[in-house]
This record gives C-alpha cells, structure tokens and sequence, in this order.
C-alpha cells in the first residue's frame, strides 16, 4: 500500500498533465488563455508534443518519498514503535517498486537514467534489517532461505534414483528401497555437489558404481551418468515451474543493498544462476559459489567452512563484519568455524532447536519475519 504523502505526490508526478500555455504581457505577467469558444483540446499524458521527462518524474518522486520519511521521523514520538516499524517497511516497499519501474520505464523508452538515488537511506534501512551495526555483508544459504528450490532438487533426484533402482531390481531381482524425498535429500544430498550425492546415496543402498566420465549419457549406470541425469531432470522442472522467493526474500535483499551491505550466495547446485533469474533476484547478487565453484577450487562441503569464506573472498568481506543464513545444523556449524560475526537460523529444512543446538545466534522461519520485529529503541 502506498503510503498516503508519497502516494499522492508520486502519482501526481506521474499522470497530471502539464500546466496549461498562458499567455504573457509586455511585462512578462501571466494571463490565463483567452476564451474564443473553442472547445478544450483533451489532455493526454505525456503531452504529445514533447517527451516525457524521467528525471522531472524522478525528483518528484524523490521529494515525495523523502517527504514520507520525516514524517515517520516526526511520528516516533507520537505512535506506537510497532506502528512506525509498519510504515517504514511499507515505505521500504515502495521504494523499492518505484525504483524498478522507473528504471524500467527508461529501458522502454530508451532512456540512459538510473534511479538508485530514491532508495532507502542506507541509516534506515540498516535499522530495519535486525542485524547488528558491525554487519557490513551478508551471505545467504540459496535454498530454504531466499529460494524454495528443494522440492525441485528432490524431485529430480527422486526421478534419478528410482529409474536405477527399477532396473537394478528387474535385473537381479533384488531388493532395494526408493529414493525418499523427505529422508534421503536431507541425509544424502543437501548442501553436496551432484557427483558427491551421486556417491552418498548410492552408498546408503549398497550399490557400487563406476565413476564414469562427465561426457557419459544422461542415465548411464556410472557416478557421471545419474548425475547428468539428475541435471537434466531438473532442467526441465525449471522449464515447467521455476522456484519463487519467499515472501520477503526480495525485499530484505533490496533493503539490504539500501544499506550497502555486500551480498553473497552460497549452493551446492550448479544451477544457482539459472535459479536466481527465474526466481528475479539475480539483480540483487553480487557475489555465487555454486556447485561449478566447489568443484574448481575444490571446496569442501558443511559443515567445513570453506564455500562461506570464499563467499566472502568473492565480494571483499570477512566474516568477522558477516552476517550467515543457514539452513542446517552443518551450515551453522561452518559459519561459527568460518568465525561469522553473526549466524542466522532459518527454519524449513530443519527444525528450530535442531539450528539452536548448533549455536546459531538467532533463529527465525523467514527473512520476513526479521523486518516483521519491531527494533528495540
């Protein structure tokens, strides 16, 4: 919801047609047009003789937003902290989409401007995050905390497994049990490269594979070829249904840069990229260590540290001025040895005081439920 003081001034930035030609004396005065019984020529937005000035629609905005943001400076004495928290995320909000849609505009209409200038100032939007004043970067878990892309991962591994086990069945006439979403993702796949979870399940199973080669067919009874299967799979999931962020990823993420704090992803999958754009918060990464990367520069998996302190070598950060958002209690583990100066829990994948047990700072069920708390004054 638009607040009312930058609602009202924004859209009349945005629609109210320009003021009407009046003519002027000797003196230069003002007169207003002169009535000859014409009927009004109908006003359209922008006028049609001249085009439509960014900027000028930008500054109003600016004026307007700005506005909005003393009068909650103002208001802290005279309403509820939780009800100024309310409207400064709101206000964040709609920052934010104004932000996108005048760049966008200017993409459409060809115009070379950029408005940053009218994002949160960086003192209230560090207010608004929950994390302390030495926080200078943030590195977030990709999935469970801004993107729930297990499901997709599970189902692609599901369709792997259970296409080997058949045929290992039908062939020997053994007994093997199916890949199971709910146990075997957690226990064998989270947080590992493909070929390691490749190797992790079928181990759980008994089943020897050779490795293979990464050129194998996507299917082929190696290491190399489930996991080429296993990525394709999963290609064509994304095709169909690309995961969505969760509520609030985005915005805190857009706050987050309002406050100039780095900002650094860390996966396992090699599909991070592709998962990011889908999903729209590409534009709000800086920095990846994905799947691809731990294999390169051969990181070990969590609950070692090693893909969170290459996050952090990857956008200029330490941890010790670093925020961690884990999933897991081997991702709370890995940041603690990483020495993060803050480590955030996020539950989903795993259950609250399973993330407490491992010493995480605090523990929330969404990044949303961070700008929901109201700041102690």
């Amino acid at each position: 919801m638009v607040p009312p003081a930058a609602g009202r001034a924004g859209m009349a930035a945005l629609t109210s047609p320009a003021p009407a030609d009046r003519r002027r004396d000797a003196r230069g005065n003002g007169s207003a047009p002169a009535d000859n019984g014409a009927p009004e020529r109908a006003t359209t937005w922008p006028p049609q003789d001249r085009p439509l000035n960014l900027e000028a629609v930008g500054a109003r905005w600016q004026i307007a937003l700005d506005a909005a943001q003393a009068a909650l400076l103002s208001a802290k004495h005279y309403l509820p902290e939780h009800q100024l928290h309310e409207h400064a995320i709101r206000l964040a909000g709609e920052r934010a989409q104004v932000t996108s849609l005048l760049d966008a505009l200017a993409r459409d209409q060809h115009v070379k401007a950029r408005f940053s200038r009218l994002r949160l100032p960086p003192w209230e939007a560090r207010r608004l995050l929950g994390l302390g004043p030495d926080v200078a970067a943030c590195i977030f878990n990709l999935d469970g905390v801004l993107i729930g892309s297990a499901a997709a991962h599970a189902a692609a591994w599901a369709v792997t497994f259970d296409e080997l086990i058949s045929r290992r069945i039908e062939r020997t006439g053994g007994q093997f049990a199916p890949f199971n979403p709910g146990v075997d993702y957690t226990r064998h796949i989270h947080g590992k490269p493909r070929l390691d979870g490749v190797r992790a399940f079928l181990a759980s199973r008994g089943i020897r594979l050779p490795e293979g080669d990464p050129r194998d067919a996507p299917g082929a009874e190696t290491v190399h070829g489930l996991a080429n299967r296993k990525r394709d799979v999963l290609l064509r999931l994304l095709d169909e249904h690309a995961p969505a962020a969760f509520e609030g990823s985005r915005q805190y993420l857009e706050i987050a840069r309002d406050a100039g704090l780095r900002i650094a992803v860390v996966s396992a999958s090699a599909n991070t990229h592709r998962i990011l754009e889908g999903a729209a918060l590409a534009d709000l990464i800086e920095g990846i260590v994905d799947g691809d990367a731990m294999l390169a520069e051969h990181l070990r998996p969590k609950p070692a540290p090693d893909t969170l302190l290459a996050a952090c070598r990857q956008i200029g950060a330490t941890p010790e001025s670093s925020a961690a958002f884990e999933t897991t209690p081997a991702g709370v583990s890995a940041a603690r040895a990483a020495g993060f100066e803050l480590v955030v829990g996020v539950e989903g994948i795993t259950r609250a005081d399973a993330l407490r047990a491992a010493d995480a700072d605090v523990v929330i069920a969404s990044l949303a439920e961070l700008l929901d708390r109201v700041p102690v004054p």
